[in-house]
């Protein structure tokens, strides 16, 4: 299976497959591929006549297939996208066409947010005839080592907290991300090319003091007054802050720490490759750790589920989400 850059790298050497399947749960791949296929490779003149996008709730595979088998017009390949692909009825019909394409069509799937069965002959015929690509949202964890190599691409660096801290807010749709990314790029001083937490709070309305991120460490570090600002900050503005995330990122954290207490390498690389952390906040877990015994850590864990629950309406009535964070984080705090 190729990987992004080996396909855009492909079709920049303008190597090209009959077909190429975009599938998977994260569509900013599939988007990137599509727009580069929808922009380069044709030229104007030759789009007029070669290239068609077809919206699958809109058709069949019978009729793609048809428009796929016609011929182009004074140009060396014709371009057909399907948008929206996942609409369609009878996906597995695609194989007749697929097991003899047309080497001058340029068939195009956007699959998204579902995959293919790989035990299907659809997707044995796509291996060996065009592309599956399948692209996955990311983990919580890839996301800050994401936001790094997007940056360090451009020449510009990001500080951990910052990077800690965007993807606390931001989650793992990378296409939020990246026009959050792009905004800071704009507002970047020449000369100096770091992203730091006062940067994102100017620019993106994150605040650097009060957030998700600083709460965990707050909380790693027993520190009652920072907890206590960050939540009554939280029960003022619970729209920007819901309470069933700020209950899973303080899991996050407690998970991590029951991990941390039972390694035997405690070495600042091995916890952080096996916390899939970055090596800076190694730290913090060695001081939480210290904070919360192994007893301490497994009793906040089935706190922070039964707390979840509450906030879905099971086993309270009514109380407010920042009482129930305030609630929360006290008895955290004080165990």
């Amino acid at each position: 299976m190729q990987s992004y850059e080996e396909i855009i790298s492909d079709l920049k050497k303008r190597i090209f497959k009959p077909v190429y399947f975009l599938a998977g749960d994260e569509p900013y791949y599939i988007d990137l591929i599509t727009a580069y296929i929808e922009s380069k490779l044709l030229s104007d003149e030759e789009k007029a006549f070669n290239q068609i996008v077809i919206y699958g709730e809109d058709s069949t595979v019978s009729a793609i297939s048809d428009a796929a088998r016609r011929f182009p017009m004074m140009a060396s390949h014709q371009v057909v996208i399907i948008k929206e692909a996942q609409s369609l009825k009878k996906i597995e019909d695609l194989q007749f066409y697929v097991e003899k394409p047309l080497a001058s069509t340029i068939l195009v799937f956007n699959y998204k947010y579902k995959t293919l069965d790989k035990r299907t002959k659809l997707y044995k015929l796509l291996d060996n005839h065009g592309v599956y690509f399948e692209s996955m949202r990311l983990r919580d964890y890839q996301v800050s080592p994401w936001i790094e190599r997007y940056l360090l691409i451009k020449g510009i660096r990001i500080n951990p907290e910052a990077s800690s801290m965007l993807t606390e807010f931001l989650g793992t749709d990378l296409h939020k991300i990246v026009n959050e990314l792009d905004k800071l790029l704009i507002t970047m001083p020449e000369s100096k090319p770091v992203i730091t937490t006062g940067l994102i709070e100017k620019n993106i309305g994150i605040s650097k003091d009060y957030n998700n991120f600083e709460l965990q460490k707050a909380i790693g570090e027993k520190n009652i007054l920072k907890a206590n600002m960050i939540i009554h900050y939280f029960g003022n503005n619970q729209k920007e802050n819901p309470v069933n995330l700020t209950i899973a990122s303080i899991f996050s954290l407690f998970t991590r720490i029951l991990t941390f207490h039972y390694l035997t390498d405690k070495s600042k690389n091995n916890v952080a490759a096996v916390l899939k952390i970055n090596p800076f906040f190694v730290k913090d877990y060695e001081t939480a750790a210290k904070r919360y015994n192994v007893s301490k850590t497994v009793h906040v864990i089935d706190l922070l589920r039964t707390f979840d629950l509450k906030t879905k309406g099971f086993g309270d009535a009514g109380t407010d989400p920042g009482d129930l964070l305030k609630e929360l984080v006290y008895k955290i705090l004080h165990l």
